[in-house]
């Protein structure tokens, strides 16, 4: 009797340990490609034009030449350490929607005009667009800091890096030919210029323990870029530009990004620990 007793509760005790789970979960150490979309806008207040003399303006800065915000879409490239530590690379495009500022008065083909619009080569007004594109490139490192050991890969994500960046003008034209704002004279009034980048960004980013598809980040970047034009020769009657442009620039911006990201490996390991 007292034998069946005993191991009627040792069979209770097993079942009662099973019931009781405790489950930790690994962080992962993987590569994560992600597609990214955000909005960017420049600082009119940081950023500035310094002379060849010292002197320093707001005008001709990116906030001077276009409205913001502007649109930009890129890729981002991540290998993530099981320490959560992140090194990464990532390009962009971004752009706006036919937003210089003072067209009128910037271009030196309208200002003699009291029209201000191009005649096409038919005679009719060519309805030219114009608006500001740009490119960049950037790599750095950076730090995953979780909140919860259920979810180590999420939490807090800091990051900082340094590239390349180009903007410019881009005047799109319909279907009438306007040889004025073409080929090599758009290069007048294009205001292209490069430089070096460097940004730092504070967000949150959420990697699935489940699924796939169910991982996003959000990220508030603030960048740092010191560019001058590539032109030879620049035409701008706001600035005071008719020849080369020896001013230097640097322009403050902000980017407010979400990164839709996909983990190349499988799902995290887990521990299960019975009492």
């Amino acid at each position: 009797m007292k034998k069946t007793l005993t191991a009627i509760l040792l069979i209770l005790l097993s079942i009662g340990a099973k019931a009781q789970v405790i489950t930790h979960v690994d962080t992962l150490e993987c590569s994560v490609i992600g597609f990214r979309v955000g909005i960017l806008a420049p600082s009119n207040r940081f950023s500035y034009t310094q002379t060849p003399d010292g002197d320093k303006s707001a005008v001709g800065t990116m906030s001077d030449l276009y409205k913001a915000p502007y649109i930009s879409f890129g890729v981002d490239y991540k290998y993530k350490f099981l320490s959560n530590w992140l090194l990464f690379a990532n390009g962009d495009v971004f752009f706006g929607n036919d937003n210089l500022t003072q067209r009128t008065d910037r271009m030196g083909i309208w200002s003699s005009d009291p029209t201000p619009i191009i005649i096409g080569t038919n005679g009719t007004d060519a309805t030219v667009t114009c608006y500001n594109r740009g490119v960049q490139f950037q790599a750095g490192v950076g730090k995953i800091f979780a909140f919860s050991e259920k979810n180590p890969n999420s939490g807090l994500m800091a990051k900082a890096g340094g590239g390349w960046m180009q903007d410019m003008t881009v005047f799109m034209l319909n279907e009438v030919h306007a040889p004025q704002l073409e080929g090599d004279y758009a290069r007048l009034y294009d205001h292209q210029r490069r430089g070096f980048l460097l940004s730092e960004s504070i967000g949150y980013i959420f990697m699935s323990n489940h699924r796939n598809l169910m991982n996003a980040s959000i990220e508030f970047e603030v960048s740092h870029y010191w560019n001058r034009s590539t032109r030879d020769y620049m035409i701008d009657h706001v600035m005071g530009l008719q020849g080369p442009d020896n001013n230097r620039y640097f322009d403050l911006l902000y980017t407010l990004r979400v990164t839709w990201m996909f983990p190349l490996t499988g799902r995290p390991t887990y521990d299960y620990f019975y009492y």
